[in-house]
């Protein structure tokens, strides 16, 4: 039996709803994906980036409490994090920004 993304620490039924929202269902698929993977699905799929999102997410996956992640590691964590965010494409989060892209009122990159 699967068990639900809520089981792994720090990730809670908000979290659950945005990875079910980018095809990951269980806590087994998002561990077989890994952070890194798995948050790149969730940017793709329209959540904005956040970096405590990120690092609650790597914590968790290693069974740590999300404030346990300090210091050097933080400070790595957030090079990753920038870099992932950098190299992903990232959906807008409302019809409204897309349709906004579509006409021209928000410059396109």
């Amino acid at each position: 039996m699967a068990n639900p993304i809520s089981s792994i620490p720090n990730l809670g039924p908000a979290s659950e709803r945005q990875f079910k929202d980018a095809g990951i269902a269980t806590a087994e698929e998002l561990r077989a994906l890994g952070a890194d993977a798995a948050y790149a699905r969730l940017l793709e799929s329209g959540v904005r980036p956040h970096f405590i999102g990120y690092y609650v997410l790597v914590m968790g996956l290693q069974g740590r409490p999300w404030n346990d992640c300090k210091g050097a590691e933080k400070a790595a964590l957030r090079v990753k994090f920038d870099n992932l965010k950098a190299a992903t494409p990232i959906a807008p989060r409302a019809k409204l920004e897309a349709i906004l892209n579509e006409i021209g009122v928000i410059e396109k990159k």
